[in-house]
């Protein structure tokens, strides 16, 4: 009748659906109950109550087996206490039949093989008992074993109610335990961060006033003692300034790395001009000395930023050509565009260049290309401008078909989702 009408629209309600089709009423009822809980238990308790209401039913347990695939252990019950049946071995018993066949099993109390188990379930009044198969995927996690003190009628409707019933609360139960999983993952994952985080910053920072105590000792003593020195103290003497130079500046590095990563960004407007200006500044001597040009376009834009993370970024940029763009560089050139979404800024030089292979690592911790060999680095300072990219919704990525030199690009969203 139905489908002679042109269009059809029915509201949805769940008194009618009763009326209709009470089994399917009861899955959906089920089906929202399931979906409240992260608490598993709460949720297996909760579930058994109702089944037991809905079949006028007077007792329930809910198994489920162990990872060994050895026992069954009680997760829930009611209306019978558990006794000596919290953990049952998976092939015995009326429980045991049902895990290895994946059947549903219904059976008179007078019938089975156990005869304590008889004497005890009649003398409380029980004349049937159901065990029905909690199956996922193919696979048995349990059983929900019910039993009633009257006689119950059964009907493949009932028995198909059951199983989808126990095959929602397998389900349920899996992914609550997934989510319990992942969930201590997750905690111990950051326990791990944030002690890695700790130890590192303890490091660098309880490490720096030594090292730099090294070098001002040993620098006076070869500024003050270089001249009566033989070849090899003094040679010594040049390898621990190096190795003190080095140490404080990579542990200036990771103080920075962890900054930029940790600490909470102030967003607010920014005039990137500006921002380069002072990046510029701050190398200027050298630029000069290099003779080094340093192009930039005029139509530079203001964005939603945090100051200090672009000065990093930009910074890190210039520090880098600088440091291994090799004798040949000459020019150091930044540029702007932008399209309906991003700000795209680029960063380039015709210094010696990346090779192509190496453009998935360079953004890596402690990475360092072959032209790095013999110069002072710590490998951090394109983790940093990958990091504080990431905390604006960016991105940052090599031209790998750059003929000469190196061109890196860095995206920004126009309207950034803020982070803490």
């Amino acid at each position: 009748m139905l489908m002679k009408n042109k269009y059809i629209s029915i509201p949805f309600d769940e008194s009618k659906l009763k009326e209709r089709n009470i089994e399917l009423a009861f899955i959906l009822e089920m089906s929202n109950f399931l979906s409240k809980y992260i608490n598993l238990k709460e949720l297996l308790q909760g579930a058994l109550s109702k089944i037991l209401k809905y079949f006028d039913l007077d007792s329930g347990r809910i198994y489920f087996i162990d990872e060994k695939m050895t026992f069954l252990n009680l997760a829930a019950y009611e209306g019978l206490e558990p006794g000596g049946l919290k953990k049952i071995n998976i092939k015995e018993g009326f429980s045991g039949k049902s895990v290895e066949t994946k059947a549903f099993i219904a059976q008179h109390v007078s019938e089975l093989e156990d005869k304590k188990r008889v004497a005890l379930l009649k003398g409380k009044g029980f004349k049937i008992i159901i065990c029905t198969p909690l199956i996922v995927m193919g696979k048995v996690r349990g059983v929900m074993n019910l039993a009633s003190k009257k006689d119950f009628i059964l009907s493949y409707q009932k028995i198909d109610l059951l199983m989808a019933i126990g095959n929602q609360i397998a389900i349920v139960a899996d992914n609550i335990s997934l989510y319990e999983d992942l969930n201590c993952k997750i905690i111990d994952i950051k326990e791990k961060k944030e002690m890695i985080e700790f130890f590192a910053y303890s490091v660098s920072h309880d490490l720096k006033n030594p090292a730099i105590g090294i070098y001002g000792l040993t620098k006076r003593l070869y500024d003050k003692f270089s001249n009566v020195m033989d070849e090899k103290a003094e040679l010594y003497c040049k390898q621990i300034l190096k190795s003190a130079e080095l140490i404080v500046s990579l542990l200036e590095k990771i103080n920075t790395f962890i900054i930029t990563k940790e600490s909470s960004l102030d967003f607010e407007k920014i005039n990137i001009k500006t921002i380069i200006k002072e990046v510029r500044n701050g190398f200027e001597n050298l630029l000069k000395q290099r003779h080094i040009k340093w192009l930039e376009p005029d139509d530079l834009p203001e964005i939603i930023g945090d100051k200090l993370a672009f000065f990093r970024i930009f910074q890190n940029f210039t520090d880098n050509s600088l440091k291994y763009g090799g004798e040949s560089l000459s020019k150091i050139t930044i540029g702007y565009k932008k399209d309906q979404k991003n700000h795209i800024f680029s960063f380039s030089d015709n210094g010696i260049g990346i090779k192509p292979e190496a453009k998935e690592k360079i953004f890596g911790l402690f990475q360092r290309h072959d032209t790095s060999k013999g110069i002072i680095g710590s490998g951090l300072g394109l983790a940093i401008i990958k990091e504080a990219a990431e905390r604006h919704n960016g991105n940052v990525w090599m031209d790998e078909h750059t003929i000469k030199g190196v061109t890196f690009y860095l995206s920004i969203p126009k309207k950034i989702k803020q982070q803490a």
